[in-house]
């Protein structure tokens, strides 16, 4: 038998539809997964235990109505950079330390209108910024498959929540692989939709061209429920675009005949882990058994330049995005001050941490006069190359098969004082956002006991592309039915 926390959505809908299980029992027993695992994984940080016990009340009494639709009563997880009403929204900064916004994020909204009981906020990067869950101002969250690594970043608590049944599902934000790369380290899949697919709107701002809402699931069925509710246009984000949703369900189809697949070979980078290369090939050589046709050497030579680019269009609009925090109109404010200037300096150099001044400096220098055009033009142009070059590969393959990260999770500490070797670690990953194309990660094996990750790339909109290879592997070779031991 199951474990009551270690059910997926589509499990627990069928038994909650059958009677056969309630969602008090449900949350009650993921709560007590909470307290029985959670000093060894650190995924919250803020449990809601009074919310979703009395959302999962109200939950049993829509079933009892028959207005049970497939999210209604499932215990979830919120990113801490989306806003909650009446919940605190750290954005795990001391910045927001305290900050309890007065309404509800889109997706929030919708997912409560679809019955959700929130169980907590995730912890995180420090304003989503690292890939590691370690610049949390808080504490480090550790990987559920070995709590001495990480758990991946910057939605480290959302990802290491499901993994380690303290969530049946979890939302994160992807703005360089916040949600891939933790997918990929914690063996859970993890889907960053076509940039305006999901609402942004309640969503605290880090990169605002690159930002994206998206669901961490058990499972391919899972990661598409979520996406039927959460995704969609909405007037409050002038990024959301108005077309319709289709029924991502309807997708889950296990077969690959006549799909085509591009396998580009510098996503392979030097560095790559042997045993990480190795799963990957096998599970690409898995997609070509199950009928997709695939071509091994696809070359997409802009993609050397990603990393570079990236560290430029974000860490420039993340210094526009933060200037709002200055310890006047809410947030941390330093007391101690001679006078306004002084306050706003001393705010901002106590209430943010390392990695967030280094990234405001970073993209304060690329945005001053002077460098504007040498570095920031320079990086919008070479973001339109990236672009175009996957519009040009997408016109002869239906998706891009790549690694979802160089290495099996690292050890917790390793890379701290190495942020260039820590900004590697989403190499495969950012090039998506910079092209604001879909991406998923699923499971794909596991070296030494360490989860792989294998993602899958397509053109904007086609996620229900990107659900079917997904589903079809996943069903194929089982590994999204392994779970870790704590």
């Amino acid at each position: 038998m199951v474990a009551k926390y270690d059910l997926t959505i589509h499990e627990a809908h069928q038994l909650l539809k059958k009677r056969e299980l309630s969602s008090l029992e449900m949350t009650k027993a993921v709560l007590d997964r909470i307290h029985q695992v959670e000093d060894k994984v650190r995924s919250f940080v803020t449990v809601t235990e009074d919310i979703a016990l009395a959302q999962a009340r109200q939950a049993d009494e829509r079933i009892k109505a028959g207005k049970l639709s497939p999210l209604t009563g499932i215990p979830a997880l919120i990113k801490d950079n989306m806003c909650t009403r009446g919940v605190k929204t750290t954005c795990s900064s001391k910045m927001l330390g305290n900050f309890v916004p007065p309404y509800d994020a889109t997706v929030v909204e919708r997912l409560k209108a679809a019955g959700m009981v929130m169980v907590g906020k995730g912890n995180m990067d420090e304003f989503a910024m690292g890939s590691s869950t370690e610049n949390s101002a808080f504490f480090v969250t550790h990987n559920p498959w070995d709590v001495n690594r990480v758990p991946g970043g910057s939605s480290g608590g959302a990802a290491a929540s499901v993994a380690a049944g303290e969530a049946i599902y979890s939302l994160g934000s992807d703005t360089g692989g916040s949600i891939r790369q933790p997918a990929g380290f914690c063996s859970v899949v993890g889907l960053k939709p076509t940039y305006g697919r999901v609402s942004r709107y309640g969503l605290v701002a880090f990169a605002s061209s690159l930002d994206q809402i998206g669901p961490l699931t058990r499972d391919v069925t899972d990661c598409a429920l979520v996406m039927n509710v959460i995704a969609g246009h909405d007037h409050c984000d002038s990024t959301s675009v108005d077309r319709p949703v289709p029924d991502y369900t309807k997708s889950l189809i296990p077969d690959l005949k006549g799909l085509r697949i591009g396998v580009p070979k510098e996503y392979f980078v030097k560095g790559m882990e042997s045993g990480v290369e190795q799963a990957i090939r096998q599970a690409i050589t898995k997609l070509e058994e199950l009928g997709a046709k695939v071509e091994w050497e696809v070359s997409l030579p802009h993609t050397s330049y990603a990393l570079a680019c990236y560290y430029i269009i974000a860490p420039s609009e993340a210094m526009a995005n933060l200037a709002r925090y200055d310890g006047v109109k809410y947030g941390f404010s330093a007391k101690e001050a001679e006078n306004m200037w002084d306050a706003m300096e001393k705010t901002r150099q106590y209430g943010f941490g390392a990695e967030v001044k280094r990234r405001i400096m970073l993209g304060t220098y690329a945005l001053s006069a002077g460098y504007y055009e040498a570095y920031y033009l320079k990086a919008q142009k070479v973001r339109t190359l990236i672009s175009r070059e996957f519009a040009e590969a997408f016109t002869k393959y239906d998706a891009l098969v790549t690694p979802t990260s160089p290495t099996v999770p690292f050890r917790i500490g390793e890379k701290t004082d190495a942020p260039l070797q820590m900004y590697l670690s989403d190499i495969c990953t950012l090039p998506a956002n910079i092209a604001g194309i879909p991406g998923i990660s699923v499971p794909a094996g596991f070296v030494d006991g360490l989860p792989v990750g294998m993602q899958i790339l397509g053109k904007p909109f086609s996620e229900e592309t990107l659900f079917r290879v997904a589903y079809t592997y996943e069903q194929a070779t089982g590994w999204q039915k392994r779970r870790p031991t704590l």
